[in-house]
């Protein structure tokens, strides 16, 4: 793939996610209340049943980010 090649690449991916974007928010605003209801319990649901890795159990990372974000060091 060329240099040009692949800015237009880039450039279209930008595109599409704009209109993907357009896309999601149109169907969320066009949702009824009780759409809106049952994708939120399975959105929820299915963030429970989604298994943490051992670590994150007893380390969530907020440290870690606190850290990038202050520019720290530990």
């Amino acid at each position: 793939m060329t240099r040009e090649q692949q800015m237009v690449y880039v450039k279209n991916w930008g595109e599409t996610g704009r209109w993907l974007e357009e896309i999601r928010w149109r169907e969320l605003a066009s949702l009824g209340d009780t759409a809106a209801l049952r994708a939120t319990k399975d959105l929820l649901e299915l963030g429970l049943l989604t298994p943490l890795p051992p670590h994150r159990q007893t380390w969530s990372g907020l440290i870690d980010l606190q850290d990038l974000l202050h520019r720290r060091k530990r």
